[in-house]
């Protein structure tokens, strides 16, 4: 058996789009070339490339069968076969042609248990044609993979394409699961906290347009045509775990960020056509306001909590405007449900009252439906988060698995659960409302047994939805690529140069007592690397002196360098699970700090938490570079807002990257890139501005950012400029949104 990239054929329509197959499904119609959908041999609507793409999806929604269509509600994981799939043990079974796993796969994540058939069996046999790429491919690998999976959906008598959709992979960031699961193969810039702050240094969108034009060319390269990207979040809760996946804490930039990047990623303001690359945004309505840190991947973080007047208004909801203004293809609602306890009333585009049922939202009928669809005027597809049926199902913990899904889809309007392949759970949610079931089983209290159930209507609308992605991005007519494309595409130096110099661009300097840029003529340079894992930290030394050689004259020993580097890679907490306490923002060693009961508030107990391996090591090189005359430049990855007093103190000259590459870093160090960065975010002072009390309240607002907290701190904290929130330095500069020093 060929690779399907080995025996593609492809027609050419002049002023049309390309046919590309591998089996003989053509029509030649009107001296044009349609591809014959259904296999049927006949031309029909749905057929037809000249109709709009919802109209051939509502005729096409018609032809297939209950099964088929109830597959389509569902998206997870798929493995490639030749990239390890993470279970530990598996090994595949390759098919004829060497790209598809056709083996059976048990295994359990986060998301739920899985017991998964062969590539070939999901696709024939289940009909599941939306799939998620976690798998870090090199450009022939990914496009020979995609190729297959489209060659063997072309076997079904009903042909539809497979959408297969992947997180970020233009960001640099160390690997996490379910987060950015790839990166390094396509162009890689700095992290989004990176982008914005080189956006705030140009002080134009510049910089945006040319990132989304670089992701769509790459991705369409590779026939990769949906990314769950990017996060319209605004980070005002400073513990929170996804702040490195946004692009700040400015509501007014990030609403313009999208205003630039959906054009651009999606090829028009119209939706994603022929040309772009469909867009998932994300996490509506805004998952920044977090209570106290905690994530809704866990139970302590089910919660969104709106404190303050108008805060869901003024800064969360702010940034999703231009996902209707431009037409992005879904939006992905958060896990978390809305705290109408712990919340000020919070009123909804049309100045009403939000009535805040506890549910999550991608179960929350009023935010998706009254006013995403209703009031802003969405008119996409919502794709959920993933693992709402079976973990994170907040708020409708009391129905069973077939009930939550049809409460999902019909009745709060979800047209893609992402997390498993729950085809027969659809199905028994389907059957439920023809067999009678509610008459010898209970409706769980507080609900309705019409919205528990899958009706052929809901069923229907959610698929003609997702069906017209695809027509609209030309899927059923050519979903095929080109390997040696792609790898030239990727290869583009231009590309690669516009995301280094973007690096560079997203180095903040935040302090400088004259130090920078450093002349390193005639001096001796030391450079350590420190993160919480030692391993990580001896790995990183090796590659830093490499680096760092280039620049100057190196030394192994601090005690006779001038001037030391001290790279800072500070972490906390875990994304999937929640920590003893409050996630760690200070840059500490064992600091010993308290622990919380089931409800989130502090104990008396305490345990200890460690962000930085060898802070009292970093601590000691910077003693004694002073103690003869040297300096002391320091580097801090943020990825969290930390507290940056314990390296601030020490440095002479303080620069934070945002996963920016070393290189960017040194070149600002050494005098060949004059900073240019701005914060995107406001770092904290101290603990004592997010200290949490005892009934579990912040002392500054959860749902509110940091350049607007000190509207809400108490007086005894300020100082006498009645600041009290951001931290100061000893130069009397607040390391707050906006801020950043050049030379």
């Amino acid at each position: 058996m060929q690779k399907a990239s080995e025996i593609l054929k492809r027609y050419k329509n002049e002023n049309g789009p390309d046919i590309s197959m591998v089996t003989d499904r053509l029509i030649e119609k009107d001296g044009l070339y349609f591809k014959d959908i259904d296999g049927s041999g006949q031309f029909k609507p749905f057929d037809d490339w000249r109709l709009p793409a919802k109209e051939r999806a509502e005729a096409y929604v018609r032809e297939l069968t209950l099964e088929e269509k109830i597959a389509q509600l569902f998206i997870s994981d798929w493995r490639m076969g030749k990239y390890p799939c993470g279970v530990e043990g598996y090994q595949p079974q390759l098919d004829e042609s060497g790209v598809l796993d056709n083996g059976q796969l048990d295994g359990k994540t986060i998301f739920g248990e899985q017991h998964l058939p062969g590539t070939e069996t999901m696709l024939k046999d289940w009909f599941s044609r939306h799939l998620i790429l976690r798998a870090n491919p090199t450009p022939t690998d990914l496009v020979d993979f995609l190729n297959q999976l489209q060659a063997v959906a072309e076997e079904c008598d009903h042909f539809v394409p497979v959408q297969v959709v992947s997180n970020s992979r233009n960001e640099n960031a160390e690997p996490v699961f379910g987060m950015n699961d790839a990166a390094g193969v396509f162009a890689t810039w700095p992290g989004t906290l990176g982008i914005a702050a080189a956006v705030k240094g140009d002080g134009n969108f510049d910089v945006i347009d040319t990132f989304g034009q670089i992701i769509n060319r790459e991705w369409n390269a590779c026939g990769l045509r949906k990314g769950y990207m990017y996060m319209a979040d605004c980070m005002t809760d400073p513990r929170w775990q996804r702040t490195y996946g946004t692009f700040g804490e400015d509501p007014a930039l990030i609403e313009e960020t999208f205003d630039h990047l959906i054009p651009a990623i999606q090829n028009g303001s119209d939706g994603a056509g022929f040309d772009g690359t469909a867009m998932t945004v994300k996490h509506f309505p805004g998952g920044g306001a977090r209570e106290n840190g905690f994530d809704p991947h866990y139970a302590a973080g089910q919660w969104n909590v709106y404190a303050t007047e108008g805060s869901l208004e003024k800064y969360h909801i702010k940034g999703f405007y231009p996902a209707i203004r431009h037409n992005a293809a879904s939006i992905m609602p958060y896990y978390s449900k809305p705290s109408k306890e712990k919340s000020f009333v919070q009123q909804d585009p049309k100045g009403q009252d939000i009535d805040f049922a506890p549910y999550g939202f991608a179960y929350n009928k009023y935010f998706i439906d009254t006013i995403l669809r209703g009031q802003m005027g969405f008119k996409g597809y919502i794709n959920s988060d993933t693992g709402i049926v079976h973990n994170m199902c907040w708020g409708v913990e009391a129905l069973d698995k077939p009930e939550r899904i049809g409460f999902a889809v019909t009745q709060s309007g979800v047209d893609l659960i992402s997390g498993l392949f729950d085809n027969d759970l659809a199905m028994e949610a389907y059957e439920r409302g023809k067999n009678g079931y509610y008459d010898s089983h209970e409706v769980p209290e507080g609900f309705v047994k019409e919205d528990l159930i899958l009706t052929d209507a809901s069923i229907d609308r959610a698929v003609i939805r997702t069906l017209t992605e695809m027509f609209a991005l030309g899927m059923f007519e050519d979903p095929y690529r080109d390997a040696a494309e792609a790898e030239r595409v990727i290869a583009d130096e231009t590309d690669r140069t516009a995301a280094a110099l973007v690096h560079r661009k997203s180095v903040v300097l935040l302090k400088n007592d004259g130090t920078l840029p450093y002349d390193a003529n005639g001096k001796k340079i030391y450079v350590e690397a420190f993160y919480k894992n030692k391993e990580q930290a001896k790995k990183e030394n090796q590659t830093l002196r490499e680096l760092v050689a280039g620049y100057g004259t190196l030394t192994d020993s601090y005690e006779e360098a001038d001037l030391a580097i001290l790279m800072v890679h500070p972490s906390s907490g875990a994304y999937f699970s929640a920590t003893p306490g409050y996630l760690e923002l200070d840059l500490c060693e064992d600091k010993e700090v308290c622990d919380v009961d089931e409800n989130c508030r502090p104990l008396a107990t305490t345990h200890k938490e460690t962000t930085v391996s060898g802070m009292k090591r970093l601590q000691k090189i910077a003693a004694s570079i002073h103690a003869h005359g040297g300096k002391v430049v320091s580097n801090v990855n943020v990825t969290l807002a930390w507290e940056l007093g314990n390296v601030e103190t020490i440095s002479d000259a303080l620069t934070v990257g945002f996963d920016t590459y070393d290189e960017a870093i040194m070149d600002v160090i050494f005098g060949k890139y004059a900073p240019t960065g701005k914060l995107p975010i406001t770092f904290p002072k101290n603990d004592a501005v997010i200290k949490v009390g005892a009934d579990g309240r912040c002392i500054s607002p959860n749902d509110v950012p940091g350049y607007d907290k000190d509207l809400y701190m108490p007086d005894e904290l300020k100082d006498e400029n009645g600041r009290a929130y951001a931290y100061r330095d000893a130069a009397g500069n607040y390391y707050e949104l906006n801020f950043g020093l050049t030379y």
